[in-house]
């Protein structure tokens, strides 16, 4: 358990530190969309769906947040959150293409650093990298097991909300 703890806290800490600007350029992206008559669409895949579900259903939901369907007609005020695992996940990637092709601004976050080849980064306005590209602890035969991408997801979505909650109230004491 502590060898756990550890690495998670390791984890946590390193998003914080080395993806800090991303996760605040990630929140004026997204707050974009509630200072205008757009809103933050999520688009979560597989584990990442535990972002959504917080995002949506949680205590604090995220104010002008909705899920992504196909058939929701998107507007170029509209912000979308692409959240997958893996960079080279084929589903997000097609919808990046389209998005981009649209015009509507989006922002990503996966494990994969945002390097020349990773596609998914070189098309988002914003990308955030947990950096998780494989298990934090050694298994019993050698093999990292343990890979938290839905936690670290969480951990991003919590403080990317922290400051688009900053930003509107900000925004509302301006007014």
């Amino acid at each position: 358990m502590k060898i756990l703890t550890t690495q998670i806290r390791g984890l946590l800490e390193r998003i914080a530190e080395g993806q800090d600007e991303s996760m605040e350029e990630t929140a004026r992206l997204l707050a974009q969309a509630l200072v205008g008559e757009g809103r933050i669409v999520l688009t979560a895949f597989d584990e990442m769906e535990a972002v959504t579900a917080t995002a949506l259903e949680g205590v604090e939901p995220l104010e002008g947040a909705i899920r992504y369907t196909k058939e929701l007609e998107l507007t170029t005020a509209d912000r979308v959150w692409l959240l997958v695992r893996k960079a080279d996940h084929p589903a997000a990637l097609k919808l990046a293409r389209e998005l981009a092709d649209q015009f509507i601004p989006f922002a990503v976050l996966a494990a994969d650093k945002e390097e020349e080849d990773n596609e998914l980064a070189s098309l988002a306005y914003t990308y955030i990298s947990t950096g998780l590209k494989k298990g934090l602890i050694p298994g019993p035969t050698g093999e990292r097991i343990v890979q938290p991408h839905a936690l670290a997801a969480l951990f991003v979505y919590e403080a990317v909300k922290l400051s688009i909650d900053d930003m509107l109230a900000d925004e509302d004491d301006e007014l």
